[in-house]
């Protein structure tokens, strides 16, 4: 649950602290003083989406922290499969600079928006407006019942086939608009293999053949420069190898005086060394060099069947001209194999097709099952909160397999008697959508072990003997949750076990949102402001007493 909340730079709110208590804590102030942005602040530690413009000062930044005690709630794996630190008092962080560049923290390692979703999936539920406008869609009342179902597993393992299915799917179909093509095409494909093959390519052979060709054609130069540098390196009257074998003998004669002189003998050594064995390889060239016009012919010939398949292919290497002949070989291995591969793939759609069909039904049954008892729990929770005569069903029609199964579903509701039930998004008042919402709520709060619920007027629309009745339902829930819930009725107020009110701060030069938590004498008071106005008198304010000690 949530122990502490900090909020700073965030829209009105300066600074803002809370901490509220495990059981059912409940908000209240003025209509814009803030206890909307509240939600927004909190939203930033699920993951939302942040924007600067929500800065209350734009020259710092927005820090939003909420520490959680998860001791009870079985996150110690999950924590390790994102590589995180698990704390029994988790810290969940985050920051919106100036820029706009946000960044996470869980336990104070830096984390992605998608980590900390995935987290705060574990840890808030957060209730708003948006989320009851969704109500009437088929997509959320899908989730709804599955939800409700415990589908997880099934819900998973459906997902999972309908990969493969699609998959498969989509190689099956790929395989046979190929085959058409490759069929067509097999006999050209067979012909420019045929071509590459017969080259017998080499990769790096054709810098090999201009760099021997270019040899060959200036034969007469090399051999001629050659022996020039073979007559001036050991021939000669002043040789080079001649010259430095005096000089060696000469330093010979004063090394042993210095140690530089050994240095330089050994230097003089290592260079005569090098320049015999450059010597020696230039005897071993001029004795290769022979012109040979018909190994030149060849050699030509060679280099224009490359050019010509580079030029027709439009390559401009052997490397591209062999990776043609590899991409064609293995068109011509699937034009030889085309039956075989389509067998092959058709088998593999139809045993995912049957997969995904058993998946499909195990889900779709699992879901019609919870039709009954998730209606009928609805139902009498609606009466209870003053829907006498609620009527609900679930309708479903089967439809072709799609991402999230095989069914349609639709939540029928009627509020009057003798009125057949109907999409809920046709008929049903804000009151009464609100009151739909909560009861949705409720029920689901006993099927999981979410620990903090945020609820965001969902009393909208409720007064009398019926707000009384929510917020008794909503003193039970918070048995099992922690619950914090923002209302503007004084039934619901008096219900909680911490009361915050929320207020705009006028005393300095810009306008900022607090929050405060009301001892048992202001609680009396504020919400004899809600049931009178700004002025109690002692008759509302006794009612507050009776709202708050039935």
């Amino acid at each position: 649950m949530l122990t502490h909340l900090t909020i700073k730079n965030y829209a009105l709110i300066k600074h803002l602290e809370l901490e509220p208590s495990a059981n059912l804590n409940v908000i209240t102030g003025e209509t814009g003083a803030g206890k909307s942005i509240m939600l927004g602040a909190i939203g930033l530690l699920l993951g939302n989406r942040a924007d600067t413009k929500a800065l209350w000062n734009e020259t710092d930044k927005c820090i939003t922290e909420g520490t959680f005690d998860i001791r009870q709630y079985a996150l110690k794996d999950l924590f390790e499969a994102e590589g995180l630190d698990y704390e029994e008092l988790t810290v969940i962080r985050r920051e919106i600079s100036p820029t706009g560049k946000s960044r996470a923290f869980i336990n104070d390692t830096p984390v992605t928006l998608e980590v900390m979703r995935k987290i705060g999936f574990h840890l808030m539920d957060i209730h708003s407006q948006h989320e009851t406008l969704e109500l009437g869609s088929k997509s959320f009342q899908l989730s709804l019942i599955d939800s409700y179902a415990e589908n997880e597993a099934l819900r998973n393992r459906y997902s999972l086939c309908w990969k493969k299915y699609v998959a498969a799917d989509q190689a099956l179909a790929q395989l046979k608009s190929e085959s058409s093509t490759l069929k067509k095409e097999s006999e050209f494909i067979l012909f420019q293999l045929t071509e590459l093959v017969q080259a017998k390519l080499q990769e790096g052979e054709l810098e090999k053949l201009e760099s021997d060709l270019k040899i060959l054609e200036h034969a007469e130069e090399i051999k001629t420069q050659f022996n020039s540098i073979v007559q001036q390196m050991s021939q000669s009257e002043f040789a080079v190898t001649a010259s430095l074998a005096a000089i060696r003998t000469q330093l010979q004669s004063i090394a042993s005086y210095s140690p530089a002189y050994e240095h330089l003998l050994q230097r003089l050594e290592s260079t005569r060394i090098e320049l015999n064995d450059i010597l020696n390889e230039i005897e071993q060239a001029e004795e290769k060099i022979e012109y040979d016009p018909q190994l030149a012919e060849a050699l030509k010939e060679r280099v224009g069947v490359i050019y010509q398949l580079q030029h027709k292919h439009r390559v401009s290497t052997v490397a591209q001209l062999i990776e043609l002949q590899e991409a064609l070989q293995r068109k011509a291995d699937k034009v030889n194999n085309l039956d075989e591969l389509l067998t092959k793939a058709q088998k593999e759609f139809d045993d995912a097709q049957n997969e995904l069909h058993q998946a499909a039904q195990a889900l779709s049954k699992s879901r019609t099952k919870a039709f009954a008892p998730l209606s009928k729990q609805l139902v009498q929770l609606l009466k209870e909160l003053g829907i006498q005569d609620a009527a609900l069903a679930i309708e479903n029609s089967t439809i072709a397999p799609g991402s999230r199964g095989i069914d349609s579903v639709e939540l029928l509701f009627s509020a009057n008697k003798g009125v057949a039930p109907k999409p809920l998004a046709q008929v049903a008042s804000g009151g009464e959508f609100a009151r739909v919402m909560f009861s949705i709520k409720y029920v689901m709060a006993e099927k999981t072990s979410l620990p903090t619920l945020i609820l965001d007027e969902i009393d909208s629309g409720v007064s009398g003997e019926i707000a009384i009745r929510l917020g008794d339902r909503m003193k039970e829930m918070a048995k099992r949750h922690q619950l914090i819930t923002i209302s503007h009725l004084p039934q619901i107020a008096a219900k909680a076990d911490t009361h915050f009110f929320v207020f705009k701060d006028n005393s300095s030069t810009r306008t900022v949102t607090d929050i405060k938590k009301l001892t048992e004498q202001e609680r009396i008071t504020e919400i004899a402001k809600m049931i009178g106005g700004a002025q109690p008198t002692a008759l509302t304010l006794e009612n507050a007493r009776e709202l708050m000690n039935p």
